[in-house]
């Protein structure tokens, strides 16, 4: 690999192929987990997007486009992005705490929703879409090729619905201390079971209630594990090389020709650094590598930063004290040592958060210590979104119980109908 120098050949150095796969896991590991202090965090929040006046049916990208297109810049600075299936995303830039994070990205939210209420459009925060039939209305090429690797992986169904019929709150947290990023690491992964069972909002897809209390985990999990199960190794004493295997072992999903082009056989990564199999007739470079990390989907992905991502999309009265939650419960040491007691019987139990959420005894008995653990260091600002978390977690419901209740009392178009206009 060519040598970095003054006048700027860091960019051949991109496009060269790598020497192999040693390489390839070298890059990964230098860079996926950045040295420093915690607290900052950065939200990413989706919301499917109804035509109040007919909920079935589907705004497509020229509608969603021109609403969005009249929208000054936002107070909190999230610019405004359009998932494959329409689902509207906020992305919000890093802040220095979660209290911060969280006021930005609240007063983004009120901009878009009343703008998107004036063209006609409302912003339903659910997990899963529960009324309309997958369909693409993005029409970027990155995804036209995601659904042919589906199509040829054996995952079409599974697949589409995750990239057109699912929204989530992310949380973007710093990897923290060098000493102890294992830790971290094995908390975020520990954790994901019980905030899945806290933050489950999606009981129904296609008109129907799923069964389970989260579908949108469900379909990830309908989706290869190499892909997108958790990245930890047996013991989870280093998640770097963990990241680095889990990435050069998991097939490529697109190569570029320069267009996103579908890889519709088994390609592990390393084979491809290695020489085994050309893709495009060539070897990947850096940049090659960097954008396959973009197609691998765990639960907790890092990006110099950790991003938290099994979070089911949630009401307005309660994602400010879900993330909340979750940022204090990696970031305070004295909470991290709660959590991490709280969880340890639960910390793989992934399908079964899924599934029954907080009807489970030891999962509502971890969610309980955690939410008061949350609740007690949560400033005034939070109160009431805290209250209200903490009071359905010590219930044992969660969002998705509100929204099969009303849905069972109205019908699904129905709830959706009132969620849609606020």
């Amino acid at each position: 690999m060519a040598r970095t120098t003054a006048s700027g050949s860091a960019v051949e150095e991109r496009l060269e192929p790598l020497p192999g796969a040693e390489a390839a896991a070298q890059h990964i590991v230098d860079g996926c987990l950045r040295d420093g202090p915690v607290g900052s965090v950065g939200l990413e929040i989706e919301a499917h997007c109804f035509d109040v006046a007919d909920p079935l049916r589907r705004p497509d990208w020229d509608e969603l486009t021109e609403a969005i297109a009249g929208i000054p810049p936002l107070p909190g600075g999230s610019p405004v992005t359009i998932e494959p299936g329409g689902a509207v995303e906020l992305s919000g830039p890093p802040f220095p705490d979660p209290g911060a994070a969280i006021a930005a990205m609240a007063s983004d939210r009120a901009v878009l929703r009343a703008a998107f209420a004036q063209a006609g459009f409302g912003l339903v925060s659910l997990g899963a879409d529960p009324l309309r039939p997958q369909a693409r209305v993005n029409p970027g090429p990155r995804y036209g090729a995601m659904e042919q690797f589906f199509r040829a992986s054996g995952t079409a169904d599974a697949g589409a619905a995750m990239m057109t019929s699912t929204a989530s709150v992310q949380v973007n947290l710093e990897a923290g201390p060098r000493a102890g990023w294992a830790d971290r690491v094995r908390l975020a992964h520990a954790l994901g079971p019980t905030m899945v069972a806290i933050a489950a909002n999606s009981p129904a897809l296609g008109r129907e209630f799923t069964g389970w209390q989260s579908t949108r985990q469900l379909i990830w999990s309908q989706l290869d594990s190499a892909r997108c199960g958790p990245i930890l190794g047996a013991d989870g004493d280093d998640p770097a090389s963990d990241w680095a295997r889990y990435a050069l072992r998991a097939p490529v999903m697109l190569a570029h020709t320069p267009t996103p082009m579908a890889v519709t056989e088994w390609v592990p990564f390393a084979d491809w650094a290695d020489g085994r199999v050309l893709l495009g007739d060539r070897k990947p470079t850096v940049t090659d590598l960097e954008y396959h990390l973009t197609t691998l989907f765990p639960p907790v992905r890092p990006r110099g930063f950790l991003e938290v991502r099994y979070l089911d999309s949630v009401p307005d009265a309660v994602w400010p004290a879900v993330v909340f939650t979750l940022a204090t419960l990696l970031d305070d040491a004295a909470a991290a040592d709660i959590a991490a007691e709280a969880t340890e019987s639960v910390a793989t139990a992934w399908d079964r958060a899924a599934q029954v959420g907080l009807k489970d005894r030891r999962l509502h008995a971890a969610a309980v210590r955690c939410v008061q653990a949350a609740a007690e260091r949560a400033p005034a600002a939070l109160e009431e979104s805290m209250t209200v978390l903490t009071r359905s977690v010590e219930q044992g419901r969660s969002p998705a119980d509100d929204f099969a209740d009303r849905a069972e009392k109205y019908g699904i178009a129905n709830a959706v109908t009132q969620l849609a206009q606020g």
